[in-house]
């Protein structure tokens, strides 16, 4: 074989200039980039060192033979004419991947079975021995790859991806794949600053990939030193004396290492469960010494070395994939962006995101920025030196203003010296002036959030005294007032509940996710409220059931109160909160008329009514829902006022359990959904179906002298004209309507129903 080979280096999209840079420095000579991938010529000790060293590539692809063919069988002769007994056993095991099409090839599984058979039929024995195939640990994994009529095949020299240092056998549930993270450390200037003696700290680092990669940079550690198995292992032109001697020489320099002073590199991460995996893997990684992961909020973060270390901030924070997602994450870069700005002045800052949008939310300017892909998602690296004048502010300062911020930091971050004292013509000391310490001040608004936060207060202004006189915890703020700020946004008590309408699709998704992002940047400021209780949800037209679908599961509870009694919510978990606001006037109503009745709630949902006709006064309350996490929802509201006893709640399909019921009730309250076809039940309920059928099942349980209240939030409802034949019916949607809603009274609609 010859002294020197072709190489082909794959790895991810956007790597191939920094992988090129790479592998010019490891030996490879002619080097050219391709679409993910690198071509050029080694000798095998150089092949070998790229294996071991490089922390880019996914592959090392030994060039066997190039030849040009037009169909199938050009490819199988081609195949079947390298020498197979130079390079594996007729028993030996085999792997074949097939990439590209054309010249009759369309199907890559096809492609790879002509390989494989021109490549068993070679090495077949008069004996009947032949190679078999193994996908998982072949001793000889072949690539050929067709190019606009060229076939390329190659030896896979790598074995499984060299991406797989095999450190991170526990991962996340999105983890960086290590070659793309040690990427964006070399982006970043880790390299650089870890030469300087600097310090690295990731306030999200997830298992710890950010950091075991920047540790074995540090360390000058190969990253695929601890790998037992390559695809050359087996391969008959493997010179194990030339691998050997480049191996030791990788530990001995890894030795020399980690013997020095290790560098501070911390990677803080808000999830418990994920910590201990994180430090299995920078355990497997030998970096236990260097590296330390420690619980910890974004919120709250703040790099710890030595008070002179600078040095680099990583992080890949999540991103979403739906605009809805998104929109949450906000606050969670506001936070980064704050951090940054008070706790790391002076260091650097790599920030890689998949959403670059929020990446500007971080109220601070970034002054290089690169292009990933993570997988098939183009990302934004966005690079940033944390200094007073990169911080995106409220106000224009002048450049003195600037300087002087500088000064004062650089000050702020250097030891405490003995100062030359000064004093006055009566010889006593003059005291220095301190220099002002820099302001932090909040990202400024955008001109649109600026107007919606306007909208908002002018809102809470003109509902403060009716809050106040009717002593109402949680009440609607804003629904659409602005068509080009489709949300709704709900008070609970200390909390914002925001709920996004989806935007239809003639609207620009960008421009519907920045006005989002406006919006929900003024929202904190403009209710004075936290922003980490400001809770996010994505509101869309829905079918079924889907509305009542878990969201979420943190099965977190806040207490409100609304007209002396305590209710339950949950704002996290469900599209709807336990308490449908509009629905208040309803329940007040039902509280002054429950005194002394026997009050039934059919689809009751958490039976918010039932505790206030409790609270009237009713002789007893009945609940009915199919849904047993409602009912168990109920039972919890009830017996947090006091309420168990006299109280029924009963689980079932509510026009069965009204069929079989003979019970009379002297007050009921009807608010169904508008479909359901719950496996609880038979059949499917429909409202405007089944409405007359509905309520003449609940009018034959009304005693005499008895109201029933029916209600629905089905926009196109119509209620059917011959119900009005036999009861008298009263639309009284009006006189259900709070202030709060008032900019939408078609929320709901609702009757008053009694006999004739």
């Amino acid at each position: 074989m010859s002294d020197s080979f072709e190489l082909f280096l794959t790895c991810p999209k956007g790597l191939e200039g920094l992988l090129i840079e790479e592998a010019v420095g490891l030996g490879l000579e002619d080097a050219r980039e391709h679409t993910s991938a690198v071509r050029g010529m080694a000798t095998m000790e150089t092949a070998y060192r790229l294996c071991l060293w490089s922390r880019l590539a996914n592959r090392v692809l030994l060039v066997l033979k190039r030849f040009p063919m037009k169909d199938a069988e050009d490819l199988y002769h081609g195949v079947l004419d390298v020498e197979w007994q130079d390079h594996m056993l007729s028993d030996g095991t085999l792997a074949v991947e097939f990439s590209g099409h054309g010249s009759g090839i369309d199907n890559t599984h096809f492609g790879a079975l002509k390989v494989k058979d021109a490549i068993v039929d070679k090495l077949r024995t008069p004996q009947g021995d032949r190679p078999s195939i193994d996908k998982l640990n072949p001793d000889l994994r072949i690539h050929l790859r067709l190019d606009r009529g060229e076939a390329i095949l190659s030896l896979d020299l790598s074995g499984h991806s060299l991406h797989q240092r095999g450190y991170r056998l526990q991962q996340g549930a999105a983890p960086l794949k290590e070659n793309l993270a040690a990427a964006i450390l070399i982006r970043s200037g880790w390299p650089r600053i870890a030469a300087e003696g600097g310090a690295l700290a990731d306030p999200m680092c997830g298992v710890g990939t950010f950091l075991v990669e920047a540790g074995m940079i540090a360390a000058d550690m190969a990253p695929n030193l601890r790998r037992e198995q390559w695809g050359f292992t087996a391969w008959l032109g493997h010179v194990p004396a030339l691998w050997k001697k480049l191996h030791e020489e990788a530990v001995e320099r890894a030795a020399a290492g980690l013997a020095k002073p290790p560098l501070w590199i911390r990677g803080y991460e808000a999830d418990p469960r994920l910590i201990q995996p994180g430090r299995n893997n920078v355990e497997r990684a030998g970096l236990s010494e260097w590296i330390k992961i420690y619980q910890g909020e974004v919120a709250t973060f703040e790099p710890r070395p030595d008070q002179n270390q600078k040095g680099l901030v990583i992080c890949n924070p999540p991103y979403g994939e739906r605009l809805g997602d998104e929109a949450s994450l906000l606050y969670l870069y506001q936070n980064l962006g704050e951090r940054l700005r008070q706790a790391c002045l002076n260091w650097e800052a790599a920030v890689f995101t998949g959403a670059p949008e929020l990446g500007k939310r971080m109220g601070i300017r970034s002054h290089k920025q690169y292009s990933f892909w993570n997988g098939a998602l183009p990302c934004k690296l966005l690079l940033i030196k944390v200094l007073p004048d990169q911080f995106v502010t409220g106000e224009r300062r002048t450049p003195e203003q600037r300087q002087a911020e500088r000064e004062q930091a650089a000050y702020d971050q250097t030891p405490n010296e003995p100062q030359e004292r000064k004093f006055n013509k009566n010889g006593n000391p003059i005291k220095p002036t301190p220099a002002p310490a820099p302001v932090i001040e909040q990202p400024r608004l955008s001109e649109g959030g600026q107007m919606f936060a306007n909208r908002l207060q002018k809102n809470l202004k003109a509902m403060s005294k009716w809050v106040k006189r009717e002593g109402i915890d949680c009440y609607r703020v804003y629904d659409a007032d602005m068509p080009e700020y489709a949300m709704a946004i709900d008070l609970y008590h200390d909390w914002v509940h925001v709920q996004e309408y989806a935007a239809p699709k003639s609207i620009d998704p960008e421009k519907a996710s920045a006005r989002m992002f406006d919006a929900l940047a003024a929202i904190p400021q403009a209710l004075n409220v936290d922003k980490s209780r400001v809770v996010v949800k994505r509101r869309e037209r829905q079918s079924g059931t889907k509305q009542y679908e878990r969201q979420a599961a943190q099965g977190k509870f806040n207490e409100v109160s609304e007209g002396g009694v305590k209710l339950l919510v949950n704002l996290t978990d469900y599209l709807d909160t336990g308490l449908f606001l509009d629905h208040r006037p309803m329940r007040m109503r039902i509280q002054k008329e429950a005194a002394g009745k026997r009050f039934l709630n059919l689809f009751c949902y958490t039976a918010t009514a039932s505790v206030h006709a409790a609270k009237g006064g009713a002789r007893s309350t009945t609940s009915v829902d199919l849904s047993k996490t409602y009912l168990d929802w109920a039972r919890r509201n009830l017996s947090l006022n006091g309420f168990s006893d006299k109280n029924r709640l009963e689980q079932g399909d509510v026009m069965a359990w009204l069929e079989s019921s003979r019970d009379e009730y002297d007050l009921i309250f009807i608010d169904p959904p508008t479909f359901s076809n719950s496996k609880r039940m038979e059949g499917i309920f429909d409202v405007q179906r089944d409405q007359v059928q509905l309520i003449d099942l609940a009018m034959a349980r009304l005693a005499p002298g008895g109201v029933l209240y029916f209600s629905n939030n089905f926009r196109k409802f119509q209620l059917e004209e011959n119900l009005a034949e036999r009861y008298a019916v009263e639309e009284i949607s009006a006189q259900t309507i709070d202030p709060d809603f008032a900019r939408n009274t078609k929320i709901h609609r609702a009757w008053k129903i009694t006999a004739r």
